[in-house]
């Protein structure tokens, strides 16, 4: 029924958005033939995913996230998902759950290079729902701090410093110390002076998890570590504020996040990773931030990953990545092979 109804969209000249309930699936074959038919009907390139309605799975799908992490869907064609959300709440989740729940499903996003966003269920309400929505642009953050505690980043982190008390609570959750540091108005000197008093001597590397706020140079001098930000837009394309709007503007066929290092240049730092998803004309501004979204958390959970095991080599305003790590540890430097072919990406 459901292949039908997306035949029936489609041939109606509108976008059909075929749904899977993940605990329905009998078998991994039962979800490989309904892809394959959506992909024969070229129906398969959106999809919603979700856990469904039995208590129990009837196959080995419990939830939305194991069929994302099947490696199924990039496999068919599928480009972009849509997951539940729950400004309101879920009667029968509470509300760390949903949380990890979601952050889980963005992180797979990226790395089953798959775009996605958050659908929610009606609402009359207004306000649960916005402040809902600032909770998730929060949480890009947050998205660092649950691949850490989940083994994915092999880095300790010292303290998040914000100028917004928001997430605190949640970093806290984490044992992390919070600090918060307010930076309003065109002198930031005694903010900037604060962060140089909590990070000096105490951290390797920075992170700027879309902190919207440019460094002085005399701090990038004075911090005296490397300094890692996500941009939202493909550099060099739409430098500075609003990229989105500025895409959407110039009417671009993708969008993209560049993760790099800061330098008194406004986003003009060595790349460390960069990459893109496609967009169309009928995608809203509010469409281009939802699914650059995912790409600024997958983007910037490589660079933080691959920075933090000494894999990149700053090399002028260029950047060196090594792919592999096996002379890592000795006292040799790195071969040519190493250094050429399948050994770097630059």
């Amino acid at each position: 029924m459901r292949v039908e109804a997306a035949r029936v969209v489609k041939r109606l000249g509108f976008t059909p958005v075929p749904h899977i309930s993940a605990r329905r699936l009998g078998s991994p074959a039962m979800l490989q033939e309904f892809l394959a038919t959506l992909q024969a009907d070229g129906t398969n390139e959106n999809l919603f995913v979700v856990g469904g309605d039995p208590a129990q799975p009837q196959g080995p799908y419990e939830d939305s996230l194991a069929v994302i992490r099947s490696g199924l869907l990039e496999r068919y064609g599928v480009r972009h998902i849509s997951v539940s959300g729950y400004p309101e709440g879920h009667p029968a989740i509470i509300g760390p759950a949903l949380w990890s729940a979601i952050e889980g499903k963005a992180a797979a996003f990226g790395e089953q290079r798959l775009a996605g966003d958050v659908i929610t269920q009606f609402g009359f309400d207004v306000d649960p729902v916005l402040t809902w929505v600032e909770a998730v642009r929060g949480r890009g953050l947050l998205d660092l701090l649950w691949r850490r505690r989940r083994g994915q980043l092999p880095i300790t982190v010292a303290m998040v410093i914000s100028n917004h008390p928001d997430v605190a609570e949640e970093v806290r959750g984490f044992g992390i110390p919070f600090f918060y540091v307010p930076s309003m108005g065109p002198d930031r000197s005694a903010a900037e002076a604060e962060h140089l008093r909590l990070l000096q001597g105490n951290v390797d590397f920075i992170v700027l998890a879309r902190y919207m706020r440019i460094l002085s140079g005399d701090f990038i001098v004075k911090v005296d570590v490397p300094i890692i930000n996500i941009h939202h837009s493909f550099l060099p394309a739409f430098i500075g504020a609003r990229p989105y709007a500025k895409a959407k503007e110039r009417g671009v066929k993708l969008i993209g996040a560049t993760a790099h290092y800061v330098t008194e240049d406004l986003d003009e730092g060595p790349i460390i990773e960069q990459d893109v998803v496609r967009v169309t004309h009928a995608d809203t501004v509010a469409d281009l931030q939802r699914r650059g979204a995912d790409v600024e958390r997958a983007v910037l959970s490589r660079a933080v990953h691959w920075h933090s095991e000494d894999r990149v080599i700053r090399n002028g305003n260029h950047t060196i990545v090594l792919a592999l790590r096996r002379w890592l540890g000795s006292r040799s430097p790195p071969t040519t092979e190493d250094m050429h072919g399948r050994g770097l990406q630059q």
